[in-house]
């Protein structure tokens, strides 16, 4: 084992990948705040639905994020170029862990993966070629790195795709019904947007999501279907840019490419001086066993969590209990209805509440189907009215609508949730079982 994670190979991919992966979170930082999307999510509304247990965050809600997002966009070009790069990767993790769980109503699990990786980057040797820092310190410059960085990397994003193509398996997927509803907004689309509706490209798209997902992985790590992987992976992340639009990702899975091709490879076709790496030499530290402990209960933990809705009562498709950091990616369409009831405990006076001048337009549609947020919403509710001096019971009516499918009550409309405490790997009793067939047409 440990001749295999740590002989040392070449750094030209890890390097590389650090330069773009540098260039994309420093766009991720300042086009935040181009595109509005700082202004929309975390300064125009009164509050964010953070992580629950991570309220003390609202504090930075506001206009100065716009000045936190500049700043981690400065810290992303400093990775790029290498230049204090353990200080400037820590911040950026640091910064971008604290916006993942700050809000929810904008959530994406790419926003996640994120997260983990600017972590993992800022413990790998990243700066130790095509560097300011080896530039500054020719005596730090290396052309070498253990092999553990590596297969980290391709672990990590590898258990992403395994259980986002596992995600997939069941019938609204299977049978093109979920990506016929998601494409259905496509279909203003210059071009593509009319051949997107067409039944025989749900089945397509849904298949070879699955497919792709399960096989790009080791598709790239065989050398006789790479370069297949290389178009393959290619023509799926463009895809998903250009009609999804899910941000920095794609071309954040494209520079993963890198550490499937030789080094060689890699300086020639970037037209790089050629340094290559091709002692053999196997460096073990003297902290090797606290380090493969480390990975070791890491890489438990990132298999084990995703995993987590198949130990909580009912389906994740319809409680939402699990989603979050489970890799459950671009599944399906959800939509509800909501409608909240407020009881005057010592009067015994009920109203319907209007919540939604509490919420931005997208907190309000989020709300109606997610019971986190619900919840939460209860909770913002209570202490509002305690502070008024009223103790009040709220009652959550909800119903749902998954993949098109006819709307179903959600929630028991007689529970006070507000008096109920959230259990993160537990289900809540407040939600109703579904019925049978509550997502198919």
């Amino acid at each position: 084992m440990n001749k295999f994670l740590f002989k040392q190979i070449d750094n030209t991919g890890l390097s590389l990948f650090r330069i773009i992966f540098g260039l994309l979170i420093a766009l991720e930082g300042f086009g935040a705040i181009a595109t509005g999307w700082v202004r929309r999510v975390l300064v125009s509304p009164d509050f964010t639905f953070n992580f629950i247990g991570f309220d003390f965050l609202q504090v930075f809600v506001g206009e100065g994020m716009y000045f936190y997002f500049a700043l981690m966009g400065i810290f992303g070009i400093f990775v790029m170029l290498g230049y204090k790069y353990r200080l400037a990767m820590f911040s950026y993790a640091l910064l971008w862990t604290t916006v993942y769980l700050m809000q929810k109503t904008s959530y994406n699990n790419h926003y996640y993966l994120m997260v983990l990786l600017c972590w993992i980057m800022a413990f790998l040797p990243a700066n130790k070629r095509y560097s300011l820092d080896a530039k500054f310190n020719p005596s730090f410059k290396s052309l070498s790195m253990p092999q553990w960085v590596k297969w980290t990397l391709i672990l990590q994003v590898g258990i992403v795709f395994m259980y986002g193509s596992v995600a997939k398996w069941y019938p609204d997927w299977i049978n093109g019904t979920a990506p016929g509803i998601i494409l259905k907004s496509k279909s203003n689309y210059f071009l593509i947007g009319e051949l997107l509706q067409h039944s025989w490209v749900h089945y397509v798209i849904a298949y070879f999501g699955i497919f792709f997902d399960l096989l790009i992985i080791p598709m790239l790590l065989w050398k006789r279907t790479r370069l297949l992987g290389f178009y393959l992976s290619l023509f799926f992340n463009l895809f998903n840019s250009i009609v999804f639009q899910v941000g920095i990702f794609p071309y954040m899975s494209i520079a993963f490419l890198l550490f499937f091709f030789s080094s060689e490879t890699i300086q020639k076709r970037f037209k790089l001086k050629n340094e290559i790496y091709n002692e053999y030499k196997i460096t073990i530290p003297k902290y090797n066993n606290i380090l493969i402990g480390i990975l070791l209960v890491y890489f438990i933990f990132q298999i084990g969590l995703p995993i987590r809705h198949w130990m909580i009562q009912d389906d994740v498709l319809w409680t939402e209990e699990g989603h979050r950091m489970s890799w459950r990616m671009m599944l399906r369409s959800k939509s509800g209805t909501l409608t909240v009831r407020v009881q005057n405990k010592k009067t015994g006076k009920e109203k319907v509440y209007d919540y939604k001048k509490l919420l931005s337009p997208k907190q309000s549609r989020s709300v109606t189907t997610k019971p986190d947020l619900m919840w939460q919403l209860a909770q913002k509710i209570k202490a509002t009215e305690t502070e008024k001096g009223n103790d009040v019971a709220i009652y959550m009516n909800s119903k749902v609508s998954i993949n098109g499918g006819p709307f179903h009550q959600f929630t028991d409309p007689k529970i006070d949730i507000a008096n109920l405490n959230w259990d993160l790997f537990k289900h809540s009793n407040w939600l109703l079982t579904p019925p049978e067939d509550y997502h198919n047409k």
